[in-house]
């Protein structure tokens, strides 16, 4: 980290930066701000007199804004300050249904949809004064719609190209779903980033006495769709992977998507060995659970569970339940996407803080300086193996 800070006190900024956390993620927000701060407190230029240091030390960055709601539920966006000539990164959460409005008397929980118009709506409040406008969507909104089977909408790639349209120069996300929707917009900025160094850290920190090589651990991804997570951790971790990969009924559609007739498992014996499952989200937990639970008749020792995003759409009872009967061990996820303070009282649940993370994603933006070291955390991840390893 102190390298990253080192190459940023050698740089100019692109221009002033301001940060919106919209209210959808104001808690991760304040955090990120907070650590920005941290870093140009003591930070050393010999150039500090040019007009790109205005205001470079703050002891904010945030910028005052709001989307107040007509009593029809329409809204409008409104920014309470200036940000002309300003590197304006705005921050926003579409998973966060905890929000609600009044739509003519009657409430309504707010869905990504309307999280991803109020982002809109503050881009358009900045009528195109921003020096650069950046948009930090750590869940990409409409990532799952990201292809078409026969007559369907490509909502992933509509609004990328929508933002694009409207001015944003950099889209930067967490674990896209499939990467590959940035074909739909090939000259601007796009940026998935993957926690897996943030994992690690976790996890290590929850279960101290987990012991990292081929006899005692092994990768496991739950569908063919998380290979690739799961590759990159057996190869850096240096042990040993499986994968399921889900039967599906293809003839019938249940809440939107075919149902799973069956999970078939493809890799070496798990008797004994704790075993990590790695994949980008849980939604209902259906899948990641039924997992689990065939590792464990399969003779597998721990069972934790990694994934960035824990949405639990269907609530806790059931991760409650197969925790009970010990299916589960630990659950992490990141701080990325909102998380009930239900969490807090979950003796399997673990949280990966990812806040540092995206202070340093925007300073290095700010800069326009390589994010090189950000994407690839293998050496990283090595070092606190090595730590781990003598704590141990």
């Amino acid at each position: 980290m102190s390298n990253n800070i080192e190459a940023l006190e050698k740089t100019l900024p692109t221009a002033p930066m301001k940060l919106v956390a919209m209210e959808s993620c104001k808690d991760l927000g304040q955090k990120v701000n907070d650590y920005l701060v941290s870093f140009r407190k003591d930070t050393i230029n010999e150039i500090t007199n040019s007009p790109l240091y205005a205001n470079y030390k703050s002891n904010s960055y945030l910028v005052d804004c709001s989307c107040p709601r007509f009593g029809s539920g329409e809204a409008k966006g409104i920014l309470k300050e200036t940000i002309r000539g300003t590197d304006l990164f705005i921050m926003t959460d579409v998973c966060n249904y905890s929000l609600t409005y009044s739509v003519n008397g009657h409430l309504n929980h707010m869905s990504p949809d309307d999280h991803y118009q109020d982002l809109k709506r503050i881009i358009s409040a900045a009528t195109g004064k921003a020096h650069r406008i950046n948009v930090i969507m750590p869940f990409l909104y409409e990532s799952r719609q990201h292809k078409r089977t026969k007559r369907e909408s490509l909502d992933c790639a509509l609004a990328l190209e929508e933002l694009t349209a409207m001015g944003v120069e950099n889209i930067i996300t967490f674990d896209a779903h499939d990467p590959r929707v940035q074909n739909a917009i090939p000259l601007s900025g796009f940026d998935s980033f993957d926690p897996p160094y943030q994992f690690m850290k976790a996890l290590f920190k929850a279960v101290p006495d987990l012991i990292v090589d081929k006899e005692h651990l092994m990768i496991i991804s739950p569908d063919e769709g998380a290979m690739h997570r799961a590759v990159y951790f057996s190869n850096v971790l240096g042990v040993d992977m499986g994968m399921f990969y889900k039967r599906r009924d293809y003839s019938t559609i249940v809440n939107g998507k075919n149902p799973i007739v069956a999970h078939e498992f493809l890799g070496d014996d798990v008797t004994g060995k704790d075993v990590i499952i790695v994949d980008d989200m849980i939604s209902s937990g259906e899948s990641m659970l039924d997992v689990a639970k065939k590792l464990k008749e399969r003779g597998a020792g721990r069972v934790f569970v990694c994934t960035t995003f824990g949405l639990f759409t269907e609530g806790f009872d059931k991760f409650d339940d197969y925790y009970e009967k010990g299916y589960i061990t630990k659950v992490i996820t990141t701080n990325l996407t909102y998380l009930p303070s239900i969490v807090n009282e979950k003796l399997y649940f673990v949280t990966a803080d990812m806040s540092k993370f995206l202070a340093l994603i925007i300073d290095s933006l700010n800069h326009d300086v390589t994010i090189g070291n950000v994407l690839n955390p293998t050496d990283k991840i090595h070092t606190l193996l090595e730590k781990h390893n003598i704590k141990r």
